[in-house]
């Protein structure tokens, strides 16, 4: 039997009412948005599974953070709490605010890289591929290769190959090979971790090259939880302890602030004093493209928010109870034997679709499929990590075929009960025991950048060119 979430280390003081439209609507709203589960209304989904991303609900700190919030153009004070917190949490002492983390993304690549130059992380995740490339740079996945396979168990699927690493290094000829990055619990491979071992192994490898070691730190909390009750020696460890472990064997790092920041805006750069060049460069061009160095795109309240919400994630009692509710929709789903990526990961459930739909090719895009499928079913709003957010070969045109396809339930931070846990558990069960009548999907439209935000489909069965 799934064993229960721990209980919430809070109570609910406000409610925001959300609604059940009828099936026969859902199958409207879901022609409507081209089969894309992006594209459909909000007013449409009853539980809203899409994204961890800006979604959390906010403590009452950190609405009380909100009213403090100073609004000055150049200089707020928002922006030095802000600072003041990212050194307590994280310990860099320089930072640059921008909206979000993709446009933190943007800032490195175009300032870090030269055309040609080499950038292997653990797995790619879609935006930051994008800036990589738009840059000039190359992306290697050296990440371990269990975090290929959805069955295996391994605890630290998030871990880099040092000898995937070495072996690119050694084969690289004439390219530069400036930075190694590595993101936490990577989205990507099913939410998995890596270990503070395998990441020191890494910056050690890197300090021996004269390479820097950047992380994208967007669910750093969650990897450090992770660390305290599967790694053995940090059981004893305060989540911030280890957060500040893990950001010390790096150079630097950016964070989309919409997920371990418990905010709906925000995002930064901050780096070691070692790399005060690079974060000069940052801070002259942040104002170009985001805003004025202490704001970056963030007002002021949000700022104020966000340095509270820093403070917040390291509560190992809040980490707990968000990761158990994670776990338990997993245990639900296990039980009834629907293929799944396996350690559950830290923000979500991703259920294995080319195993689920194992009748459907993959360009005939089961994962984006069984997202919309879901929501038919449930009118639960989920989305596709898979062939369609892979993108084609810029080589070749050709759909690039990952080796996980996959349907992400992301679940928001301190907003769902375990009823709502349990009735999505209910409605993936019912699309699992009709799963051999789900056709495939083909485009209707096709974007050429990150297509899986916009891209329209129909099933393969409908008549649109």
């Amino acid at each position: 039997m799934a064993k229960r979430p721990a209980p919430e280390p809070y109570k609910i003081k406000m409610v925001e009412p959300i609604r059940l439209i009828s099936r026969q609507d859902r199958q409207k709203a879901l022609e409507k948005a081209g089969y894309n589960t992006f594209l459909l209304d909000s007013q449409d989904v009853y539980i809203d599974l899409l994204t961890d991303s800006g979604t959390s609900a906010m403590s009452q700190e950190q609405w009380s953070a909100l009213m403090r919030g100073d609004e000055a153009y150049a200089g707020s004070a928002s922006f030095y709490r802000l600072v003041e917190a990212i050194k307590d949490v994280f310990g860099y002492p320089l930072v640059v605010p921008t909206h979000q983390g993709r446009a933190a993304e943007h800032l490195f690549f175009k300032l870090a890289l030269q055309p040609g130059d080499i950038v292997p992380m653990n797995m790619y995740f879609t935006t930051t591929r994008h800036h990589l490339e738009l840059a000039g740079g190359i992306f290697y996945d050296t990440i371990c290769s269990q975090a290929h396979d959805t069955a295996s168990t391994f605890k630290f699927k998030g871990n880099m190959d040092i000898n995937k690493l070495e072996d690119l290094y050694q084969k690289r000829g004439e390219r530069r090979f400036p930075v190694v990055v590595m993101a936490p619990n990577v989205n990507m491979a099913g939410g998995q971790p890596f270990s503070l071992g395998n990441l020191k192994e890494v910056f050690q490898w890197c300090r021996e090259k004269g390479i820097k070691l950047y992380l994208d730190i967007t669910r750093i909390a969650e990897n450090a939880y992770f660390i305290k009750t599967r790694e053995e020696g940090y059981q004893d460890k305060t989540i911030q302890e280890i957060l500040r472990e893990i950001c010390a064997h790096s150079d630097g790092a950016w964070m989309s602030a919409k997920k371990d920041g418990l905010v709906n805006i925000g995002g930064f750069l901050a780096f070691h004093s070692h790399e005060q060049e690079l974060f000069e460069k940052c801070r002259n061009e942040v104002v170009v493209y985001e805003g004025l160095h202490t704001y970056g795109g963030m007002a002021g309240r949000d700022m104020d928010a966000l340095a509270q919400g820093l403070r917040d994630v390291c509560s190992f009692e809040y980490l707990r109870a968000r990761i158990t509710q994670v776990e338990y929709l997993h245990s639900l789903l296990d039980e009834n034997n629907v293929p799944l990526v396996h350690p559950c990961g830290g923000h979500g459930v991703f259920l294995d679709a080319a195993k689920f739909l194992s009748h459907l090719d993959q360009d005939e895009f089961p994962a984006q499929m069984l997202a919309a499928q879901i929501y038919l079913e449930g009118g639960i709003r989920s989305m596709e990590r898979g062939n369609v957010s892979a993108g084609r070969d810029p080589q070749t045109g050709k759909n690039r075929r990952p080796k996980l396809e996959l349907v992400r339930l992301t679940i928001p931070r301190r907003v769902y009960t375990q009823s709502h846990i349990e009735y999505t558990a209910e409605a993936i069960v019912r699309c699992y025991q009709r799963r051999d009548k789900i056709p495939g999907l083909k485009f209707t439209y096709e974007p050429k950048v990150l297509r899986f935000f916009q891209a329209r489909f129909c099933p393969l069965s409908c008549k649109k060119d």
